[in-house]
């Protein structure tokens, strides 16, 4: 069933674990999540990026995709449809006109206009009974080298001034594929979930090490994105099929060839965010 995030991430705040939100990039890898996470009984965020919702063909799409799933698969687990960074109001409308049920609004930059661009998805959202998450900071892209964080300061403002549902601050991790394990700020993760009392949110979380996971946990983190984790899995599982039968040009045989790999790594992950089982 498709429900917004609140209720999710405020028990896993509570009770001290995570809910796995895994990208998806067509319907085949949507269904392989579902089923994944129905059989560990875990509920699980399906996010979606704006590039991701273009190639399906928009959000309608996405939304009619998900939600036959659900339906077809019988599908008994929370699922929240989620749009992950979205960069202005009219994305977050259009996602939640179309039926997402929780949203992301990345507008780093100026905190005072993040605040303003923040309410108002807040104030729409509201109406229809959607969730929403936001950052302040950008948090760096693989490729990219540094370390950000956030201010302490700015998070409380900016979380104090929105009400937003929950918040993902930048505590030295980054999207994509690390170079090396990365230099997590634990102290500012557990200063800023005191200061604010919401679900934080882990992005870039693919590939790090699994104390350090456990730890984030801890200090207050509830969401836990997962992409380019998953992306691997299922790539290098694929490489290896075509390599073995240069013959084979069916498509369906080659995209199902990464299902087993995926669906081990979202087993496995599942299992260390302490999401499974947690299903109501």
């Amino acid at each position: 069933m498709l429900v917004n995030s609140d209720y999710l991430l405020k028990d896993a705040l509570k009770l001290g674990y995570a809910v796995p939100a895994y990208n998806i990039n067509n319907l085949e890898w949507a269904k392989f999540i579902l089923e994944a996470c129905q059989e560990d009984k875990s509920p699980v965020i399906l996010a979606a990026t704006p590039s991701a919702i273009t190639y399906f063909g928009g959000y309608k799409v996405v939304y009619s995709v998900v939600s036959s799933l659900i339906d077809c698969l019988n599908i008994s687990i929370p699922v929240v449809l989620h749009l992950d960074h979205a960069e202005n109001y009219e994305e977050c409308k259009e996602a939640i006109d179309c039926g997402f049920t929780s949203v992301m609004i990345n507008n780093s930059g100026n905190i005072e206009n993040s605040i303003l661009v923040t309410n108002k998805v807040i104030k729409y959202a509201k109406e229809k009974n959607v969730s929403v998450e936001a950052e302040i900071e950008n948090i760096l892209d693989g490729k990219e080298e540094g370390e950000n964080y956030t201010n302490i300061e700015d998070a409380y403002n900016f979380v104090s001034r929105t009400n937003v549902d929950s918040f993902a601050p930048s505590i030295g991790n980054k999207h994509g594929f690390y170079g090396r394990q990365p230099n997590l700020n634990f102290e500012l993760l557990g200063a800023i979930c005191k200061e604010t009392k919401v679900p934080l949110v882990l992005h870039g979380a693919s590939f790090i090490d699994d104390n350090k996971i456990r730890t984030a946990i801890f200090c207050g983190i509830s969401k836990i994105n997962i992409n380019t984790d998953l992306q691997d899995a299922w790539s290098c599982s694929v490489r290896k099929f075509l390599d073995s039968d240069k013959s084979v040009c069916d498509p369906r045989l080659i995209i199902k060839s990464g299902e087993h790999a995926l669906k081990r790594r979202i087993h496995y992950l599942n299992n260390l965010f302490g999401s499974k089982n947690r299903a109501n």
